[in-house]
């Protein structure tokens, strides 16, 4: 009696006593129900001691009986016990549902059904005596035992307070049963669910606590962490790196070495099929065999195959909980990390770098999770099958392996390349970041052949991996075992039962042999990102303790800033102010010296930084609300005007990077933020250049000066502008990174030096300097704006009336679009685009090869069956060489279809994926601003690295997968009915049951494959925006609030994820039930008409039908991928279909190359809307402005300055009226002709990563001297010569290594060389001081002269000159004149000058 079993499970029990959780404490209903297992517990110890006791009676009564009748009692006595004891220490702990005791109670009733069995015989033979006492107790046992295994068939409640009670979805599996979890039953609801309606995200259970972020990410941290020290504390070990791989073991290595048993247990059974069916070939060879044998192999043959499945897909779902796991913890510590990382550490990688780390490696870390256990599974699987085939054909496996060894390379060299892609993916992130830029410049075709080139190289590669694909394939080495076994030696005869175990053993050889090499490659790319998030992770961190924090980069630089003042730092470009400013907030490398600042820290920085988010939240930045602080800090940075123009008022979501605001808008809404947050010390770089001269004023009364909110503040203010500076407590002057001179403005004028030169550059030579109040109002060339409430953005004005009429709407309007999935079957069209984009001839030829393969593979099979079968005379088979003839022909062809279809499919994939992004690249460059402006960027970055690199990669790969396994399965059946008709019967309905259980996974998964897609997005989206403002986030001390957003919407992603693992188990564990069903039928069958069978077929249909589980659960995994996958190309076609804006050539209408020769421009009665369903933003224009003439658009924020222009280059295409150039309507031209013929400067100055070179002549139109005139031109001749590349100075992604007003003239060298007769220059001197100002202006008179230029006005100086000024209001032109008529007239021109000091 093998009672040693519940000894084993006992002992286990006690060694993972220790990994039992407690859960809370046991309810009342528990409380009863432990009490039931408690009473039946102690009835059958109760009942073994009866046996005992029994037995000791019988003993005094001289009679003796065999030991065995005391010993047995006894130990049962005690395993009985220990039960009852475990059962209520796991209640204790709060165990729903054991394993354990399930297992234990079900090997106790088999135990007992085998005595059951025999003591019913004995009982039934007549005359034989029966012990009543020993049946009564067995019969009380056995049915105790039973009712045991029934209860624990079955979970409990959770208990009271636990933590699942509180969660709105808890997730099912905690609470599951044993039964329910090793057969994935939990998770039926779910299916259900998603099978009667598109499941959304608000179906989706609650990640489990230790899944969530905040567990996993903590633990990792963790042992980081302790890394670090360690090598801290170890002099020796000082120079070696941190080792992430030892950090990554510690964190998830118990979970790896569970799977570890699944994996090794499950390789084992693997191979009792072959063994079996050698036990039921030789059975139906022996005739006299009886018949119970056949039964027993065939039950045999069932259990084995379902208690594989079962332990399989454990390990499987440890593994991808365990990758799960893993890829969260990965981006977290990646998050966390780039809060931290120096500005000097960041500079080494890019934005898109960075996103890569979190994207694409967290990814491959979660797919090798999955694989890892094949690196010693895969040789271990070899090792076996070789054994066993040795001792089955003895030395003639060789030939096979050599053929076998001789694939392994050309599989492995099929580890293909991640840098282009990395390449182009970082080109699509600038050109989406700069697309405004490249429309106004018409340099989209330039862009797109840069991206071309990169996508050919990437082709390049996914080519050569097709071609070494193709030439490994399976079919040689059973052929080449089998010559060589026959050939060998005469006496060598294939019967069925080597043919067929060798074929079953070939057959479990392919599936390691051709992972290996697929593993090996996943952890080679592994290596890969684990080395480079080691790097990442070790780079410098930010000095914490920021009370003396700091830096010191420019120069000696001592000065203190006394509580409450207000501080001005002035300078020309470049000299180090906005250094300064990061060395107060600890943002620089610190070389020598100390900073120290008291109290809370509020920044503003120069580009301000606007959230993907309500208007409100980014003021509010994570503060509470408080209403009438909230209303003061509105009016006083005046965005009241502006939310009365937004769609939703203060609720309207801005895009990312406040696409849908103006320059001001954006740099108010950064104020407003610091305002609102209330801290102690306020720094301000350069805020005030954004805005307009009124508005300036405006905010700096209200917040910034003297009487202003901040009044009793410390402030720290960069600024251009001089007309503030007489209002300073002190003013500090930098030269070249180090302090000039300092002190109040009537001592720096006293002192006579650079301050009063710069002053003095700016006054009329005329003015008494020592008469300070006069230079002063000489001087107030405000330094602000008459800025543009919307630059062409997707917001206009929507009249006051309008917004009173809809409250309703007022929650409703949403900029961006989130990214959508799209709900039901994927469309057959999609599948018809597929193919047509891979060319239907090849489409329909692959299929051919495909059939053609296949049905050789059936003939070889059949012709191997027939050969077995051949009699055996004197030792040896008579038409040996015909039979390896004809099967050796069988199999080449075999191989040369297998060759064809494998490169059709690999080339075909390769034409589609390069017609779609083609296709994908073009209509994106095609679509018209608006469609940028509502498309977050990480939608559109996702179409072109994620859903391409399936297309690429992922679909080929399926659609082999899918055919191989489709025709697989229906030459397994043909097989099985050839051999044994009558399973005509069986194979219909578990077809039948097999494709609706398909269906209904289909359903569910396809939707949760599309809600994890789009809940990825954020993800990114997220990350990217904190990279941009990390230095706001750190100044604010904002970082736990966005640590704790970026869990959020990592769980958000990864609740979608973790249902469709389990719903890749669950399904995959009902379809191997039905592939095992195929294998008990295929082996009953063959069992019943044995006599009317040769072995030669039973071998045949038994062998193909352990093959169909398999084959079966790659069918639906592949039809369900491939419905999943061919989503990308739903996707991406989706994009391709989008609106587009106007062609860009139009061959009949093109105008004359020397157009426009004068530079003529009218407006004829024009108006512009942004879209379709709002008001007009400018009306009624009419105006002739002259070749040559020199005009300046002004108007307060809002008019429809930037409108003006945004019509002229047809960003926006009219609503009314014309605009006529030279002659030619623009509207009738291709845009590109348009686009060419006249320049902008704009506002943002925006460089493209690459060679100075290649931003200012993409095209490469003009010879090198033209480059340097330009650049002498723009006052950049000495800073590009003093550079080490000269012209082929990378720029880094952004231009992020030039300073602002650098890229502003790097703009302006780019407008000289086109050098076209008209020039429109939107607010283009917003960045620059002062001195820098007046050089663009004098180039632009020089160099422009007989041209036309417009100018959207900045500081009103710059216009002064001009012959005409334009004012626009409302989207009107309300006055129109020279500008010293306007200033008689005393109109709004007037006023604006008057806010400006200029009158």
């Amino acid at each position: 009696m093998p009672w040693q079993l519940h000894w084993t499970v006992y002992a286990l029990i006690c060694c993972t006593k220790r990994h039992f959780v407690t859960r809370g404490k046991s309810s009342l209903s528990i409380f009863i129900r432990t009490f039931m297992f408690q009473a039946l517990g102690l009835l059958l110890w109760i009942i073994c001691w009866a046996d005992l006791f029994y037995s000791f009676w019988e003993r005094s009564q001289n009679i003796f009986r065999p030991p065995v009748f005391v010993i047995s009692p006894t130990v049962l006595g005690i395993t009985m016990l220990l039960a009852t004891f475990l059962i209520q220490y796991e209640r204790m702990k709060g165990v729903q549902s054991s394993g354990v005791m399930l297992i234990f109670w079900f090997t106790a009733l088999l135990c007992a059904t085998i005595i059951f069995r025999s003591k019913i015989l004995h009982a039934l033979n007549l005359g034989a005596e029966v012990d009543v006492f020993r049946y009564i107790t067995f019969y009380s046992y056995f049915v105790l035992v039973l009712i045991q295994l029934i209860l624990s068939c079955f979970p409990e409640r959770p208990p009271l307070f636990s933590e699942t009670v509180n969660d709105p979805i808890p997730c099912p599996e905690s609470s599951a049963s044993f039964l329910s979890k090793i057969t994935f039953w939990w998770i039926t609801g779910l299916m259900i669910q998603g099978y009667r309606r598109p499941l959304e995200a608000k179906d989706l259970w609650s990640l489990n606590k230790e899944d969530t972020s905040e567990e996993v990410v903590q633990g990792l941290a963790r042992y980081w962490e302790k890394e670090f020290e360690a090598l801290i504390v170890k002099p020796s070990q000082r120079n070696s790196a941190p080792s992430l791989l030892k950090v990554l073991y510690k964190t998830f290595g118990p979970y790896f070495l569970m799977s570890f048993l699944f994996k090794a247990c499950h390789d084992l059974m693997m191979f009792s099929g072959p063994e079996i069916l050698k036990l039921l070939i030789n059975f139906v060879n022996d005739k006299d065999a009886p018949n119970w044998q056949g039964y027993l192999y065939t039950g045999l043959l069932f259990a084995c195959a379902c208690l594989q499945t079962l332990i399989l897909h454990q390990y499987f779902h440890i593994c991808f909980v365990t990758g799960m796991r893993l890829k969260t913890a990965v981006i977290g510590a990646v998050y966390r990390k780039a809060l931290v990382i120096t500005n000097s550490a960041r500079k080494t990688s890019t934005v898109g770098e960075i996103v890569n780390l979190m994207s694409v490696d967290a990814q491959r870390f979660m797919d090798l999770a999955t694989y890892i256990n094949m690196i010693w599974s895969a040789p271990l699987q070899v090792i076996l099958a070789l054994y066993l085939l040795w001792q089955n054909l003895g030395p003639s496996v060789l030939a096979g392996v050599a053929v076998m060894i001789l694939l392994v390379p050309v599989n492995a060299v099929m580890v293909a390349h991640m840098k282009s892609k990395d390449n182009r993916i970082k080109l699509m992130n600038e050109i989406l970041n700069g697309i405004k830029v490249l429309k106004l410049y018409a340099w989209e075709l330039a862009f797109k052949e840069k991206v071309l080139g990169i996508r050919q190289e990437e082709l390049k590669v996914l080519k050569k991996s097709a071609y070494l694909a193709a030439v490994s394939t399976f079919t040689w080495v059973a052929l080449s075992t089998f010559a060589v076994y026959v050939l060998v030696d005469k006496n060598n005869v294939l019967d069925a039962q080597k043919a067929f175990v060798s074929l079953a053993l070939f057959n479990i050889l392919r599936f390691p042999l051709n992972i290996l090499p697929m593993v090996i490659s996943s952890m080679v790319q592994a290596s890969v990102s684990l080395k480079r998030l080691r790097l990442f992770l070790s780079h410098e961190e930010l000095e914490p303790d920021s009370i003396i924090r700091g830096s010191i980069k420019d120069g000696n630089i001592n000065f203190t800033v006394p509580e409450g003042s207000l501080i001005a730092i002035v300078g020309q470009v470049g000299c180090g102010k906005s250094s300064l400013l990061s060395a107060l907030l600890g943002e620089m490398d610190k070389r020598e010296g100390y900073v120290a600042v008291k109290g809370s820290v509020a920044y503003v920085p120069q580009q301000a930084w606007i959230q993907n988010a309500a208007l409100k939240d980014n003021i509010i930045f994570g503060r509470e609300m408080k209403e009438s602080q909230y209303k003061r800090v509105i009016e006083a940075c005046a965005l009241l005007p502006d939310i009365e123009i937004l769609p939703s008022g203060d609720r309207t979501e801005i895009g990312e990077k406040g696409v849908n605001l103006s320059g001001g808008q954006k740099q108010r809404v950064s104020l407003a933020r610091a305002v609102y947050c209330n801290t102690d010390v306020y720094l301000f770089d350069d805020p005030l250049s954004a805005v307009d001269a009124h508005v300036g004023k405006h905010i700096f009364d209200k917040v910034i000066g003297p009487k202003g909110i901040l009044k009793n503040k410390t402030r720290v203010l960069v600024t251009h502008g001089v007309s503030f500076l007489p209002l300073m407590d002190t003013i500090i002057v930098m030269t070249d990174g180090k302090i000039s001179e300092m002190g109040s403005y009537q001592e720096l004028l006293n002192q006579d030096g650079a301050f009063a030169e710069f002053l003095r550059t700016y006054a009329n030579a005329d003015q008494d300097v020592e008469n300070g109040g006069k230079l002063i109002k000489k001087l107030q060339l405000s330094n602000s704006s008459t800025y543009s409430g919307e630059t062409g953005k997707s917001l206009n004005q929507t009249s006051t009336t309008e917004l009173q009429k809809a409250p309703a709407e007022k929650n409703a309007w949403k900029l961006t679009e989130a990214d959508t999935a799209k709900t039901g079957r994927v469309k057959a069209t999609v599948y018809w685009e597929y193919m047509k984009a891979i060319g239907l001839f090849i489409s329909f030829l692959s299929i051919f090869l495909f059939m053609c393969n296949h049905i050789a593979a059936l003939a070889s099979n059949y012709w191997l069956s027939l050969w077995t079968d051949d009699p055996v005379i004197n030792g040896t088979q008579q038409h040996t060489h015909v039979r390896l003839g004809v099967y050796g022909a069988l199999g080449m062809s075999q191989g040369i279809a297998v060759f064809g279809y494998s490169m059709a499919v690999s080339i075909g994939g390769i034409f589609a994926s390069r017609h779609l992004h083609v296709g994908l690249l073009h209509s994106v460059l095609r679509s018209p601003m608006s469609f940028f402006e509502r498309t977050p960027s990480g939608n559109l970055v996702n179409r072109f690295s994620k859903e391409m690199d399936t297309i690429d990669s992922v679909i080929p790969q399926i659609i082999k997968m899918f055919m191989g396994s489709l025709f697989n399965v229906i030459g397994a059946c043909i097989i099985i009915l050839l051999a044994t008709p009558i399973a005509a019967i069986v194979i219909p309905p578990l077809g039948f049951v097999y494709f609706f259980v398909q269906r209904f996974y289909v359903a569910t998964s396809r939707q949760l494959k599309r809600l994890e897609s789009v809940s990825r997005s954020p993800v990114y989206s997220h990350f990217n925006e904190t990279l941009l403002g990390v230095s706001v986030i750190r100044a604010f001390e904002e970082q736990t609030r966005f640590k704790q957003q970026s869990d959020l919407k990592v769980d958000e992603n990864q609740k979608a994820y973790f249902p469709s693992i389990v719903a890749n188990r669950w399904l995959a564990v009902r379809l191997e039930c039905v592939g095992n069903c195929i294998v008990l039928f295929a082996a009953l069958f063959a069992v019943i008409a044995r006599n009317s069978l040769s072995p030669g077929l039973v071998g045949l249909s038994v062998s193909y039908s352990l093959q169909v589980t398999t084959y079966l659960n790659w069918l639906v995994r592949m039809s369900s991928e491939m419905e999943t996958n061919i989503v990308a190309v739903e996707r991406v076609k989706e994009y391709s279909e989008m609106e587009k804006e106007a062609p860009w050539c139009i061959e009949q209408t093109a105008p004359p190359n020397n157009w426009p020769h004068e530079g003529k421009v009218e407006f004829r009665g024009y108006g512009l809307r942004y879209r379709e369903d709002l008001d007009l933003v400018l009306k009624n224009i009419n105006v002739t402005i002259n070749g040559g003439e020199k005009v300046g658009i002004v108007g307060r924020t809002g008019a429809g300055k930037s409108s003006l222009t945004l019509g002229l280059f047809r960003i926006n295409e009219s609503a009314e009226g014309e605009i006529i150039i030279d002659g030619v309507n623009v509207a009738k031209i291709g845009l590109h002709d348009l686009r060419f013929k006249i320049t902008i400067i704009p506002q943002d100055p925006v460089l493209f990563s690459g060679s100075l070179r290649m931003n200012l002549d993409p095209f490469d139109k003009y010879s090198d001297e033209e480059i340097w005139t330009s650049l002498e031109l723009a006052h950049l001749k000495n800073f590009v010569s003093s550079l080490p590349d000269k012209l082929n100075h990378e720029c880094s992604e952004g231009g992020e290594n030039l300073s602002v007003g650098q890229r502003q003239l790097v703009c302006l060298a780019r407008a000289l060389l086109r050098k076209s007769k008209i020039l429109v220059l939107d607010e283009a001197t917003a960045a620059v001081d002062l001195e820098t100002d007046d050089l663009i202006q004098s180039t632009i008179r020089t160099q422009f002269e007989d041209c036309t230029v417009l100018t959207i006005a900045h500081r009103l100086n710059t216009i002064m000159d001009y012959e005409r000024v334009l004012v626009l209001d409302k989207g009107e032109i309300v006055e129109c004149d020279s500008p010293a008529n306007l200033l008689q007239k005393k109109g709004i021109f007037y006023s604006m000058a008057k806010d400006s000091g200029l009158v």
